[in-house]
C-alpha cells in the first residue's frame, strides 16, 4: 500500500512522546492511504485528527474491533479541521472471549472522500471510562452485517470519555459472573469514578427471577466496591410484532419461559438500589413501533440474515445514540464531552 503523507505524526509508545516525520517514525506510529497503526502497549490513549485537504473532503474514523471513533465529517476545500477522541486499547482487542486481535492501536479511515492531514496520539491523563457489561446486542462484533450498540457509541464521546466495552456474545448473568475472563477481569480494572453499563437479559432464558435479580445486585455491589458509579439498562427488545403493529409480547419484551421479565426485574433492582436507570426496552420499543414492520427491518438483521435480535451497523447507531441520550437526562456524563446530532 501507498504511504500516506501527512502533516504531523506524534506515536506514543512505553510513555515517552516521539514527534517525527512519517518515515522516522516507523518503528511505533504510521499511515498507510486508509489506516495508522501505532505500537503502543494497552491503555487509554487521547487521538487528535487533524481532517481536510486541497479538495472537499468527508472522513469517518473507526478502529481496533470496527468501533467507530469519529462520525463522518465533512470539511470544505483547502481548509483544515481538528477532532479529537479518546480510546482504549487492550488485550483481547474486541469481545473478552474472543481472538486476542492485532497489538497497538489501529485505526481506519472511512468517509466518502477521506483526508487525514495530521494526527497525534498521546497517553490520556484525564479521563473518565465507560465500562459494557453486555451480551452480543452490545459487544465490538468482529465481522459484519452484525454490529452492537456498545461498538457505535465512541463516536459520541468527545475526548476525556473512552469506552471500554467487556460486553461478550452468547452471555447471561449467570455466565458472566462465572467466567474468569468477564466480571472477575472487569471488577479489579473499575477506578474511581468509572460508570459501569450494564445490560445483561437476552441469554438469561433459563435464569429463575431470584437469580436473576441477585445477579444483577452483585455486579452493582462489585461496582460499588471500587468506586464505580453502576448504571442499569434494561434490554433493546426483539423486533416481534403482534397482528395489531405493537410489541407487547413476552418476544420481544424479553420476557423468559419462566416468566421472568427482565425489564421489570432491571427497573425494581434500580428503584431498590438507587441506580441510574436507561430504560432501553421503553425507547427501542416507541422507536421500533413508530417506525413500522417494514422501516424497523433496517434497525436489525432481518433482510441479511431473518434475524430480529441483533442490529445492523445503523440499528446500532441509533440504538447507541438512545444511550446516549440516556447518560445525558440522567447527567451521568458532561454535556460538553458528548457529541450530539
Amino acid at each position: 500500500m501507498r504511504r500516506f503523507s501527512i502533516a504531523v505524526l506524534v506515536a506514543a509508545t512505553l510513555g515517552t512522546v516521539l514527534t517525527a516525520a512519517p518515515a522516522q517514525a516507523r518503528a511505533h506510529g504510521n499511515c498507510t492511504a486508509d489506516a495508522c497503526h501505532f505500537e503502543v502497549p494497552p491503555g487509554t490513549y487521547d487521538v487528535k485528527v487533524l481532517l481536510g485537504g486541497g479538495a472537499a473532503s468527508s472522513t469517518s474514523i473507526a478502529g481496533e474491533t470496527r468501533r467507530a471513533l469519529l462520525p463522518e465529517t465533512a470539511v470544505a476545500a483547502g481548509e483544515r479541521v481538528a477532532r479529537s477522541f479518546t480510546v482504549d486499547v487492550r488485550t483481547p482487542e474486541g469481545e473478552p472471549t474472543g481472538p486476542e486481535g492485532s497489538p497497538g492501536l489501529d485505526l481506519r479511515l472511512g468517509g466518502s472522500v477521506p483526508a487525514l492531514a495530521g494526527i497525534e496520539v498521546t497517553p490520556a491523563r484525564h479521563t473518565r471510562r465507560l465500562f459494557l457489561v453486555g451480551d452480543s446486542t452490545v459487544c465490538d462484533q468482529p465481522g459484519d452485517p452484525y454490529a452492537g450498540w456498545g461498538q457505535q457509541l465512541p463516536q459520541y464521546l468527545r475526548k476525556g470519555l473512552s469506552v471500554a466495552n467487556y460486553a461478550d456474545s452468547g452471555e447471561s448473568t449467570v455466565s458472566y459472573l462465572a467466567d474468569a475472563r468477564l466480571w472477575a477481569t472487569v471488577q479489579p480494572r473499575i477506578r474511581r469514578g468509572d460508570l459501569v453499563l450494564v445490560q445483561l437479559a437476552h441469554n438469561d432464558k433459563t435464569t429463575d427471577g431470584a437469580t436473576y435479580r441477585a445477579n444483577l445486585e452483585t455486579l452493582v455491589a462489585g461496582v460499588r466496591e471500587k468506586g464505580g458509579e453502576p448504571v442499569l439498562l434494561t434490554p433493546i427488545v426483539r423486533r416481534w410484532f403482534n397482528a395489531d403493529g405493537t410489541l407487547d409480547n413476552g418476544t420481544a419484551l424479553l420476557v423468559n419461559g419462566l416468566c421472568v421479565d427482565h425489564p421489570a426485574v432491571v427497573r425494581s433492582v434500580a428503584a431498590a438500589q438507587d441506580v441510574p436507570l436507561i430504560d432501553l426496552t421503553a425507547k427501542t420499543k416507541a422507536l421500533v413501533e413508530s417506525l413500522g414492520v417494514e422501516a424497523s427491518k433496517a434497525l436489525y438483521l432481518y433482510d441479511e440474515k431473518r434475524d430480529n435480535t441483533h442490529t445492523s451497523v445503523h440499528g446500532a447507531k441509533v440504538y447507541a445514540s438512545l444511550v446516549r441520550d440516556g447518560l445525558l437526562a440522567r447527567h451521568l456524563v458532561p454535556q460538553g464531552l458528548v457529541r450530539v446530532g
